[in-house]
């Protein structure tokens, strides 16, 4: 919460209590275009015998805070809020200091998810964006916030790969990772049609359970030329990640782990399966009837795993909807086997599909790699404007791939439109980073001048712009309380949008008053400040020209 409004909340929550009402007062964007700001926890109360003085109370608060020109209370209840724009100019100011808070939380966030030898494909695009945004808002507002991209570096795919280069004679030395990415599939349809090979890599999978040097020496290699091509397509696509742990590094665990529950009586053998004894319907499956494991159980000793080796408060494990019974069940099962006592969240997300709603593919059929999305999407702007500088280009291509799926609500699946999402006039990362270059352009022109009014004059769309800008605490506290960014993505449009009309309303250098320019200059600058914060937010990165 902003500190400004939190202090005031915090008053009339007190307020509250001398009635005997415990609530969290709640500030929400009026729905009223002559109002701001409402409050409605007192329409539930309307029938108590103090409502009057309740109103009175509350009102006292409100006009005494000098934060509002106009404060209402209407017949119902609904408390109407009218910025005091002279007020706040000096008191918001959009930026990380609005946000200072003591109890910080301690965050872990669990996503990207890629596998080694495969490249990553668009399904991962909704997994690094959305857990992108989580980290730099919840950063944003002091939290301590770490991630995690949890590597899938072990088991029977892995063993499939080791498997394919021992039997082809393939020198691991000469081999790229666009060989690693060509020798997964084959090897995986070769498991699944050859019985002779499905034992081999069954055999190999044991060996790489018991760190058999000559399996662990191509794993190693393996794991190197993956991580090397992996950290190359992040750098691209502007991503970063605290820890690189995954499953081999909680392997060891697991068999201490499966130990430790069937000593406690909190799992059971079922035809040769571990099942846990949690009454559920279906049973929880820890793991299969010939012993191997499920991702739960590796989910688990993760879990041992970060408990011993990371700080954290909750984790949130940012996987799409498909997981959700997964997760359900692993949820349930740290609480059953009592492995932790900190909170666990399944942040769900839809699919990513093609402009006519299909699943994402490539030309002869396969998952589309997600670089190659990328360098479509690069070419299309690259065709609209040919003179535009490369690194720019790219920025304004990771702002396209980065906006259009964080616009919308996590919980669906959406499709993407490359035209659509390109267009300079539409709801697009293009416009918003137009706005905000439009915006750089004048305050560039401007700042050499010396402004220092304290009170502002300011016309309508001015006060339709400052209004909406006062407003970036209730969708950033929004999109954290939720863990959906999509409410900071309309934000930006909206606030770019409103800058538009700002910006062609009235040409600033034919303004001769100075008090009415200083007021422009000042929501100017305070758009940048706010643009500039809600795209680190969302993990778009401003760019200077286009």
């Amino acid at each position: 919460m902003n500190k400004l409004f939190n202090d005031l909340k915090i008053e009339l929550e007190d307020e509250l209590k001398k009635f005997d009402i415990n609530e969290k007062i709640e500030f929400i964007s009026s729905k009223q275009i002559e109002f701001d700001l409402q409050i409605n926890n007192l329409v539930k109360h309307k029938k108590n015998k103090k409502f009057e003085n309740l109103c009175d109370n509350l009102l006292k608060v409100l006009t005494n805070s000098n934060y509002f020109e106009n404060v209402e209370i209407n017949s119902s209840g609904f408390i109407n809020l009218v910025f005091n724009f002279s007020e706040l100019k000096n008191k918001i100011t959009n930026t990380e200091s609005d946000f200072e808070k003591d109890n910080k939380q301690n965050i872990l966030l669990d996503y990207g998810g890629p596998n080694l030898g495969k490249p990553l494909h668009v399904g991962h695009i909704r997994t690094l964006n959305i857990g992108r945004s989580i980290y730099n808002t919840n950063t944003f507002v002091g939290n301590s916030v770490k991630s995690d991209i949890h590597l899938g570096d072990w088991g029977m795919p892995i063993a499939q790969i080791i498997s394919f280069i021992q039997t082809k004679g393939i020198d691991i030395s000469t081999i790229s990772a666009k060989d690693l990415e060509n020798i997964y599939p084959e090897a995986n349809e070769k498991y699944r049609n050859d019985l002779e090979f499905k034992n081999i890599s069954q055999a190999t999978n044991k060996r790489l359970n018991k760190k058999n040097d000559d399996v662990i020496e191509i794993w190693n290699a393996i794991k190197q030329l993956s991580l090397k091509n992996l950290e190359e397509t992040f750098n691209l696509l502007n991503h970063r990640f605290d820890y690189w742990y995954g499953e081999s590094d909680v392997n060891d665990l697991i068999e201490p782990m499966l130990n430790d529950l069937q000593k406690r009586n909190v799992v059971e053998l079922d035809d040769g399966a571990l099942i846990s004894t949690e009454e559920t319907n279906p049973k929880i499956l820890i793991t299969k009837s010939d012993g191997s494991y499920l991702y739960i159980t590796t989910d688990l000793a993760t879990v041992i795993f970060r408990n011993n080796n990371l700080k954290y408060d909750k984790a949130l494990y940012i996987v799409d909807n498909r997981q959700s019974l997964h997760f359900k069940q692993l949820f349930r099962s740290i609480n059953h086997f009592k492995l932790s006592t900190k909170e666990h969240i399944h942040v769900s997300y839809g699919t990513l599909n093609d402009s006519k709603g299909n699943p994402f593919k490539t030309r002869e059929g396969g998952t589309k790699p997600l670089l190659e999305l990328f360098h479509e999407t690069k070419s299309y702007i690259q065709e609209i404007n040919p003179k535009i500088d490369s690194k720019i280009l790219e920025e304004l291509t990771n702002s396209v791939l980065t906006f259009s799926d964080l616009l919308t609500n996590r919980k669906t699946d959406y499709k993407f439109d490359i035209e659509k999402f390109t267009n300079i006039n539409g709801k697009t990362g293009i416009y918003v980073q137009y706005a905000y270059v439009r915006a750089l352009k004048l305050q560039k022109d401007f700042q050499k001048k010396d402004f220092n009014s304290t009170n502002l004059e300011i016309n309508h769309i001015d006060k339709k712009l400052l209004s909406k800008l006062f407003m970036f605490f209730l969708e950033l506290e929004k999109s954290i309380k939720l863990n959906e960014p999509h409410h900071l993505a309309e934000y930006l449009y909206e606030i770019s949008n409103l800058f538009n009309s700002f910006y062609e309303k009235e040409k600033f250098s034919q303004i001769t008053d100075t008090k009415k320019l200083s007021s422009k200059i000042y929501i100017l600058n305070l758009f940048i400040t706010t643009s500039q914060n809600v795209m680190n937010c969302l993990g778009v990165r401003p760019v200077s020209k286009m």
